[in-house]
């Protein structure tokens, strides 16, 4: 069990003294006028929560865009309606963007089309993105401004959903496809991305986050991403420590970073972003989303035999890129959804470590949603983490049961209890916005692996309340290089507190998620506080 105390000081941002009493000694503390006390009347205080993956400035776009998603949508008729109203409050030809709209949890059962879309709002271009974010749909009009014509190509990455007679239906799947209507929405000047952060950052906060990872920066304007952060903590609109997993394309021979050295481009970041921006690590996709029918798996999906998903590099490919950017320096993140991929990609790293050695890499694979026992075997040899998406469990695993993988892979789903028989290092995350952001859910998923319909989801695959409290504190410091500094209540560490209702560990872990958060800390700074 994880040791308790009873009371902590803190000086210049650091933890300088920690008693079992539940005041400090007087003879080594002296309080004067500038001391603030803060008397937590029984309340639990933990290490700041470390989510490890999650797009923050996507979460933030998304106050200007239409809500699609479910269960607040039944129906393609319930996306209609809203996107009809929006159309009749701006002008034609203005974009309406939309998000979180899933075919599986509409009455329809399918995805809305082009046509669909077309009757709700002819006179304006339309782009919702799908839940997965792997996926989107357009309108005529959008197709029309992107100079998509019906029997367009399919571009490298991803292809066009198509209608009986080949014809582009209005479905996006990947980034190339999306990518390709995309680049022709509107777009925000830096400052206006700035302004939008800040209600996203103090959610953040409010749960009790004091280190947060955003997981690909240039997904949304390559470069452009990294000043956003940069200014945001400039500005102090983020107090948050963020930890940045650059694009791999951003890292290419030719390109900004392309002649960067990892330890060259993180000093950069730390010098320019007041010491609260750090390199994570260098970001690929191998595959796409398991609900979005684009995850690579070695089966086919349970809803299709004829149906695998795709890999997004031949092996050849993404070994190469893998050795350059090991060679480099860089600490390496790679999405692997379906269990396809996953070994792609530890053959990809294997081929780098093993042409050369790197000690303490730490090179890790993002979501890790099916990994066989094989894959964390590989795992475990290599000294490869996972930051595993165990929302899933919870917001998709009784679909993964009845649609997309069936009943024996979807309940190894996110297999956390094998990963800790094997001592990998593991964390959990949200992928914010595709499930709400909540350190507090992730560890009660881990803990309790309840479905929406109220099922049990591989119940072998549950771990225990400490071990789960510690993927989001101490083994994400670890993920974040960062143990010596975070993650941990201990002498000399950075004073990143969340302040709990209630500990954790001495309630019943059903109740885990409705923990109200009463305050977070950072670097000894109170930056929110729950009224």
């Amino acid at each position: 069990m994880g040791r308790r105390a009873g009371s902590v000081a803190v000086k210049n941002g650091r933890i300088f003294g920690i008693w079992q009493e539940k005041e400090p000694p007087k003879s080594e503390v002296t309080l004067s006028a500038k001391t603030q006390v803060i008397n937590l009347k029984g309340a639990a205080l933990l290490p700041g929560f470390i989510d490890t993956h999650n797009h923050l400035p996507m979460v933030s776009m998304l106050q200007e865009q239409v809500n699609c998603s479910s269960p607040l949508n039944q129906s393609i008729s319930d996306i209609q309606e809203k996107l009809r109203k929006k159309a009749n409050e701006i002008p034609p030809g203005q974009w309406i963007l939309g998000y979180g709209y899933d075919d599986t949890s509409l009455i329809d059962g399918r995805h809305p089309f082009r046509a669909d879309l077309d009757v709700a709002a002819p006179n304006n271009p339309v782009f919702i993105h799908h839940i997965s974010g792997h996926l989107a749909v357009v309108n005529s009009y959008a197709l029309r401004v992107a100079s998509i014509s019906d029997k367009q190509p399919d571009p490298g990455i991803g292809h066009f959903g198509r209608d009986h007679e080949g014809n582009v239906n209005g479905v996006l799947y990947e980034f190339g496809p999306m990518e390709a209507v995309h680049s022709h929405t509107p777009t925000y000047t830096i400052e206006q991305k700035v302004s939008l952060l800040k209600k996203t950052v103090n959610h953040y906060i409010s749960h009790g986050i004091t280190t947060n990872t955003d997981a690909g920066v240039g997904l949304l304007k390559g470069e452009e991403d990294i000043e956003v952060h940069l200014k945001a903590a400039e500005q102090k609109i983020n107090p948050m420590r963020m930890q940045l997993m650059i694009m791999h394309d951003l890292l290419k021979p030719g390109s900004r970073f392309g002649n960067y050295s990892s330890e060259q481009l993180n000093d950069e970041l730390q010098s320019r972003g007041n010491g609260l921006i750090a390199l994570d690590s260098a970001k690929m996709f191998q595959d796409g989303s398991i609900q979005g029918l684009t995850g690579a798996l070695r089966e086919p999906y349970h809803c299709n035999p004829n149906l695998y998903g795709d890999l997004n590099f031949e092996q050849s490919v993404i070994n190469e890129e893998i050795l350059d950017l090991h060679n480099r320096g860089y600490r390496i993140a790679i999405h692997g959804n379906g269990d396809k991929a996953i070994g792609s990609i530890l053959d990809g790293f294997e081929f780098a470590i093993q042409k050369y050695p790197r000690q303490n890499h730490r090179h890790r694979i993002e979501h890790v949603q099916t990994a066989t026992i094989q894959d964390l075997d590989r795992m475990q040899k290599l000294g490869i983490a996972g930051s595993f998406f165990i929302n899933h469990v919870y917001y998709w695993g009784d679909r993964h049961e009845k649609i997309f993988l069936g009943p024996n892979r979807a309940r190894r789903i996110s297999p956390l209890a094998d990963a800790v028989e094997r001592e990998i290092l593991f964390t959990l995350h949200s992928d914010a916005p595709i499930t709400p952001i909540s350190p507090l859910f992730s560890i009660w998923a881990a803990v309790n692996r309840v479905t929406r319909e109220g099922g049990i989801l591989g119940p072998e695959q549950r771990i225990d309340v400490e071990t789960a409290l510690k993927s989001m504190t101490n083994y994400g410091a670890k993920l974040n290089f960062d143990e010596d500094h975070s993650g941990s209540i201990e002498l000399g560490k950075r004073a990143d507190f969340a302040i709990l209702a209630a500990d954790p560990t001495s309630i019943n872990p059903i109740d885990i998620k409705d923990i109200p958060i009463l305050g977070t800390i950072i670097g000894g700074e109170v930056v929110y506080w729950k009224a």
